[in-house]
């Protein structure tokens, strides 16, 4: 495709229907034409449409019809079927995370804690399966919505790797904060896991992408994970749990911490926490450690602009930080936290690959390997840590 104008559709009608609506506006590489919405509820996809004066629809096959990009913003056990309707008609797919996962079996009485984890890989894998097999037959492409592959820390890093040829030896990183936003987050069947698939994505997916890019630029071909170690914990469902108001502590059947210790095909690993643990807003971090240098990526916070008040009164109608329990004091204020996480960059190079054929950076390889990854450190969590094999899927 070489277009100069790309017609979007917008799948959802919720947070991320919202969050990718506005990303719209900051892509410049080629012309963005929104070619309407589509959502099961007709009351909620009347409010999103009418407050951005889009066209509504009510048949999720005219939207696709319609469309040169599908935006998925729907919630991830409902992502499979979308995906491959889209590719059936050869569209590009910009999906949120996860890309999938095991949402339970249906039943009233499924709990996250007691299912035999093998049995969520196990689906997991086909279900990736069968979306890697829909693009194989389609021209368009899944376009995996990882925004830290594309923060500006980390495609510089990304440079680095390229130009010096270095070794990635070994890599830690780590997302944590006081916990998610989201009313269902912490319900397995409707997020799928915990921390590890909530948080954990994140620092896994720049830590295989790393790897992948080590990978093609040494030996022409991505370096996949081989083996996880994982062990999660629930600490605010503790009996003993202190909950001071500042944590959430919510959660049905999932974990609020995971630890991964992550090996490569080529032996070098990577060390991840993800947790729901941590007070002083969003800790976003990627460490890279290689034979010719070391790169520590902040993503949040980041030092870019502090700020200090003796009374929060005077930032109270002012954005400091996600997540942050108070605005008094020293703040690491982000001037535009959307660009250092790379939200803008990511919609913009989505619709420059879709435009003009250009590399997709964060695709299904790497969105296949993240989730295969998470699902195998759960049946390593479920034996106390056991190395535990990362199935290879590819398409």
């Amino acid at each position: 495709m070489d277009k100069t104008t790309i017609k979007a559709g917008i799948i959802g009608s919720g947070f991320a229907a919202r969050f990718h609506y506005d990303a719209l506006q900051r892509v410049f590489s080629t012309g963005v034409e929104i070619a309407g919405a589509y959502s099961p509820t007709e009351e909620r996809l009347k409010a999103f449409t009418d407050a951005r004066k889009i066209m509504p629809y009510n048949d999720l096959e005219k939207l696709i019809a319609a469309s040169d990009v599908l935006h998925v913003c729907t919630p991830p056990v409902t992502h499979e079927p979308i995906v491959i309707a889209a590719l059936q008609q050869n569209k590009h797919v910009i999906v949120e995370k996860p890309l999938t996962g095991y949402f339970g079996d249906g039943t009233d009485n499924f709990n996250g804690d007691t299912f035999p984890k093998q049995q969520g890989l196990d689906h997991a894998l086909q279900s990736i399966q069968n979306m890697l097999d829909a693009e194989k037959e389609s021209t368009g492409k899944i376009m995996y919505a990882e925004n830290w592959v594309y923060a500006p820390a980390v495609q510089k890093e990304r440079e680095l790797i390229q130009k010096t040829g270095a070794q990635i030896l070994y890599m830690r990183g780590e997302q944590s904060h006081s916990g998610s936003h989201s009313l269902t987050y912490g319900i397995w069947k409707f997020s799928g896991g915990g921390s590890m698939m909530g948080k954990g994505c994140h620092p896994l997916s720049a830590a295989i992408y790393f790897k992948h890019v080590e990978g093609r630029a040494r030996n022409g071909k991505p370096i996949h994970p081989k083996t996880i170690t994982a062990r999660t914990h629930a600490v605010t469902r503790m009996p003993g749990f202190n909950n001071e108001g500042y944590l959430r502590a919510s959660y049905t059947d999932v974990e609020d911490f995971a630890m991964l210790h992550v090996v490569f095909e080529d032996g070098t690993f990577a060390n991840l926490v993800a947790s729901e643990l941590v007070l002083g807003g969003v800790h976003n971090i990627i460490e890279v450690n290689t034979t010719n240098h070391r790169t520590v990526c902040n993503i949040n916070p980041n030092d870019a602009m502090q700020s200090y008040t003796p009374d929060k009164k005077y930032f109270e109608d002012i954005y400091v930080l996600e997540k942050i329990e108070t605005k008094q004091g020293w703040s690491c204020i982000s001037p535009d936290e959307g660009w250092f996480a790379g939200y803008q960059h990511e919609m913009d190079a989505f619709y420059r690959s879709a435009a003009y054929g250009d590399a997709i950076e964060s695709n299904s390889s790497l969105a296949a390997d993240v989730i295969a990854t998470i699902y195998a450190g759960y049946v390593s969590a479920e034996n106390k840590g056991a190395e535990t094999a990362v199935p290879l899927v590819l398409s």
